[in-house]
């Protein structure tokens, strides 16, 4: 490996986990690198915690290769919970521990930690410090457990589903947490069913599907990779013309309403594609109400790759 090559943090080869008859994970191979947001991407079910809880050394595998920071999650596990910090789907603590008391009790497990004020601090729980964990709003209890997670400086964050069930604005204000730790470097590997969390957060992802992974590697290099294609929409005030349409620089199928009045055409060139098309509209003397540019999203890929939505 030359001295420029990212240091993989996590390890995974043919990876899998069975129960009884059914195969929740099914050879997953992926690496995860040191400074990056790695996304598991997919439906409830697919795999996708049952992958980190083996990782953490939650689980124990069926088969395959795993390495954490170096160690075995099956045999070495109290060295990588000394290292890692974990966010699970739901945290759950006593109704009157105050704020301040979760996290110097978690503390206690480790070898290492962080100033408790400071850590309140930077995750906007500071004035909740002595408050009960029963007052607190859904958005607060998140980031404790994210205060939780990191208590002990950890190397690797595992941060499992860390918006599901909380409302937008709370999401948002966890996106923005999360983008603060990927600006500091901090390795995490996170879970979503969200597309837009995994588009905004993860610098690559790997969407999972039935314990399997279909794709993997950066959201834009995944879209272009599966799809290329973007989708140009436009609508006019008056039909456009039936007869011969002029090829537009890029666009490779052009569909129209039963109307005429609207167009859809799929470009590799979005940009040249809709300057043609306006010039084009201009000189025919016709009215344009609407334009829209649909780059492909994580969605579409997986809709494209499964033939359902991720969230169905």
């Amino acid at each position: 490996m030359s001295a420029n090559s990212p240091t993989a943090v996590i390890t995974v080869r043919g990876l899998r986990k069975s129960y009884a008859n059914v195969e929740a994970v099914c050879g997953l191979d992926f690496d995860v690198f040191e400074g990056e947001v790695f996304g598991l991407l997919g439906p409830n079910g697919a795999g996708k915690t049952t992958t980190i809880e083996i990782l953490e050394g939650l689980r124990q595998p069926t088969a395959g290769y795993v390495r954490v920071l170096g160690y075995d999650p099956t045999r070495q596990s109290m060295a990588i919970k000394d290292r890692i910090g974990v966010s699970l789907q739901a945290t759950n603590l006593p109704e009157k521990i105050k704020v301040v008391e979760a996290v110097e009790l978690f503390q206690a497990f480790y070898s290492r930690s962080v100033d408790t004020l400071q850590l309140l601090k930077r995750l906007q729980l500071e004035d909740k410090r002595d408050a009960y964990y029963s007052t607190l709003s859904g958005g607060q209890k998140q980031r404790l457990a994210l205060a939780l997670a990191m208590v002990n400086d950890p190397q690797l964050l595992f941060l499992d589903e860390p918006t599901t069930g909380l409302d937008p604005q709370v999401r948002l204000e966890i996106h923005g947490l999360i983008q603060e730790l990927r600006d500091a470097k901090r390795t995490i590997l996170l879970t979503t069913h969200y597309i837009e969390e995994a588009e905004k957060l993860c610098d690559r992802v790997a969407i999972v599907d039935s314990g399997r992974i279909i794709e993997l590697g950066a959201p834009a290099e995944i879209q272009r990779r599966t799809l290329g294609n973007s989708l140009l929409e436009l609508h006019t005030a008056q039909p456009l013309p039936e007869e011969t349409i002029p090829s537009f620089c890029g666009a490779e199928k052009l569909h129209f309403s039963a109307d005429r009045k609207q167009m859809m055409a799929h470009t590799t060139k979005p940009a040249r594609t809709l300057v043609e098309i306006v010039k084009w509209v201009d000189q025919l003397g016709i009215e344009l109400t609407d334009i829209h540019l649909k780059r492909p999203t994580l969605e579409d890929v997986f809709l494209e790759l499964t033939g359902r939505r991720l969230r169905d």
